[in-house]
């Protein structure tokens, strides 16, 4: 008899890090025994991260140090896809950066310049205490003076191991509420960072699916682009938030470490 719990028809996937296999870093109970129980059996990865604070060579070591070996080309960050679409399509712009980290690495194909010179687009990445009253309101005079509001993500909030911290989707949202603009946004959840990472498995986004803790940029809008949504109750997982979401998830699980069984693998 088929296990109506399994998933068919799911040859890789694409996963969310923070709050799903790490927590401040620190591995999730059963996360890394599940990777390696997914790299045993062949399936392919690849990571999806809006995180914004550290570069991708900086994540690739951190989730070493979590016993979760991944490399530099299996993860998809939101910067880097963030420096890629600049490049694409708005080609030499002088880019105003908002961002709480050191992202010099990953944006190096990009021209962000000092504080205070003019700049044709405001690149907004994570929150944290660089988003002050002075900052913001550098950032509000350039948008009413034409340049553009990119954004690297527009989470509303994340969670570490002190509890929930607000994120930069608050402050996307008062930008262009007071600008009068409208954000692109390049990380999670847009089509393009998501089908980016399914090209790169080599597979249709229907053989996919997308493992994360928020249901909204993670699970839905996954599913929203054609993929298996997979919803774990870690990390800024909130009952409450999914009662309250536009859909349902086609999976909830306890944890990462539920995933492979999902798959119908061995332990």
């Amino acid at each position: 008899m088929t296990d109506p719990a399994r998933l068919d028809g799911t040859d890789g996937l694409l996963i969310d890090i923070d709050g799903v296999l790490t927590l401040s870093w620190q591995p999730i109970d059963g996360a890394p025994e599940a990777i390696a129980r997914l790299h045993d059996a062949g399936v392919p990865l690849r990571y999806l991260t809006n995180t914004t604070s550290i570069t991708r060579a900086e994540i690739v070591r951190r989730l070493d140090a979590a016993g979760i070996a991944v490399t530099s080309d299996e993860v998809f960050t939101a910067p880097v896809a963030t420096a890629a679409w600049i490049a694409a399509h708005r080609p030499g712009a002088r880019c105003h950066l908002l961002n709480s980290g050191d992202l010099t690495e990953d944006l190096q194909a990009i021209d962000v310049v000092p504080d205070d010179e003019p700049a044709e687009v405001v690149l907004l990445g994570g929150a944290g205490p660089e988003f002050s009253y002075d900052a913001l309101n550098r950032a509000v005079g350039l948008l009413l003076d034409g340049a553009d509001l990119v954004a690297m993500h527009q989470n509303r909030y994340w969670r570490t191991d002190a509890g929930f911290c607000l994120d930069s989707g608050a402050f996307v949202a008062a930008l262009e509420r007071a600008a009068g603009v409208t954000a692109t946004v390049v990380g999670k959840p847009s089509a393009e960072f998501f089908e980016t990472a399914a090209a790169d498995l080599g597979l249709a986004p229907d053989r996919v699916a997308m493992v994360g803790d928020d249901i909204e940029n993670d699970v839905l809008a996954g599913q929203a682009h054609g993929f298996t949504g997979i919803l774990v109750r870690t990390g800024k997982y909130r009952p409450e938030v999914v009662e309250a979401a536009d859909g349902t998830p086609d999976r909830t699980v306890p944890s990462f470490a539920s995933v492979p069984d999902l798959l119908g693998l061995g332990a």
